[in-house]
């Protein structure tokens, strides 16, 4: 729970969140919750149940662009409840809910016309009493019904009950785009969230493994240049005890090989100096000493020929 409050407490996690209000708002807005009397009359001006014989494409065009949506339901249906699950996707229209009870038919009118002040409210109260009247002879004739229903509509226009003006309906697959979009989005931004995750990881572990290698080099390198140091120290003694003529080639090996390692003592404290390049200075001068170091002094071997 923390964990998710944390993330939503980020930037990236608040755009997460707008994004999956957004796609909730579009899918709802959609129509994807609809039932199935709310569906149709989303982007149509009648329902007809099953097993209701009406001439669909006919019914449209007698209601035609009026603020008008007609529902013939199945007999015993509640019509309150159909009313009420419109929700928004008959906003803006006078609907009249249908049901077949005997030889009449059973009315509920419902206003979703624009406004909200008392005056509204009469004339809706008005419009949803009226716009059915006259419908109930003609319950074997869903259509008359219908041409009925679209007079008693212009009626009430004319009296100025109901405003007039054309029904604007909104496709829902705009608002699948949105969800989709903002679905996409969220997608996308987490992919390329984890992507750059991954690769950031990967660099860092990069980097520590070149700054490893570096350490291990350096460690290698002083290692080296330690018992080098010791060995240079361990021939001083043989050369101070009589190793010190020109014409021995241990002394001139000697020599040459403490001026070189006083040559390399101020590039080993050197921060960017060639590690690799030093380090193989370093074993090559070790091999020089240990050359030396297995060399006898020559008059050692004199001595012992004689």
């Amino acid at each position: 729970m923390s964990r998710a409050i944390r993330f939503f407490g980020t930037a990236f996690g608040g755009a997460v969140l707008a994004c999956l209000a957004l796609a909730g708002w579009a899918v709802w807005s959609a129509g994807a919750f609809d039932g199935p009397v709310a569906r149709q009359l989303r982007t149509s001006s009648v329902y007809a149940a099953p097993g209701i014989r009406l001439d669909q494409a006919a019914a449209e065009r007698v209601v035609g662009n009026r603020r008008l949506v007609v529902a013939f339901l199945e007999p015993g249906a509640d019509l309150s409840a159909a009313c009420s699950g419109l929700g928004n996707a008959a906003d803006g229209t006078l609907a009249l809910m249908l049901s077949r009870d005997g030889d009449d038919y059973e009315k509920y009118g419902c206003s979703r016309l624009p406004g909200d002040d008392a005056g509204t409210f009469g004339k809706s109260f008005v419009s949803e009493q009226l716009i059915g009247n006259g419908v109930d002879g003609f319950t074997d004739r869903p259509l008359d019904a219908l041409k009925v229903t679209v007079v008693n509509y212009d009626l009430l226009v004319k009296a100025g009950t109901v405003p007039d003006g054309a029904r604007t309906v909104s496709p829902s697959l705009p608002r699948y785009l949105v969800a989709v979009t903002a679905v996409t989005a969220v997608l996308l931004g987490a992919a390329a969230l984890y992507l750059a995750g991954r690769r950031a990881a990967r660099t860092a572990v990069a980097r520590r493994e070149r700054r490893d290698a570096a350490d291990d080099a350096h460690a290698k390198l002083a290692a080296a240049a330690a018992v080098l140091a010791q060995e240079i120290i361990d021939l001083d003694t043989r050369y101070t005890r009589g190793t010190r003529t020109a014409e021995s080639s241990f002394a001139r090996g000697y020599r040459r090989l403490v001026a070189d390692y006083a040559a390399l003592l101020p590039e080993l404290s050197d921060p960017g100096a060639d590690v690799p390049k030093l380090t193989r200075r370093v074993e090559e001068m070790l091999r020089r000493s240990r050359n030396l170091a297995a060399a006898r002094p020559r008059r050692t071997a004199e001595r012992t020929s004689r």
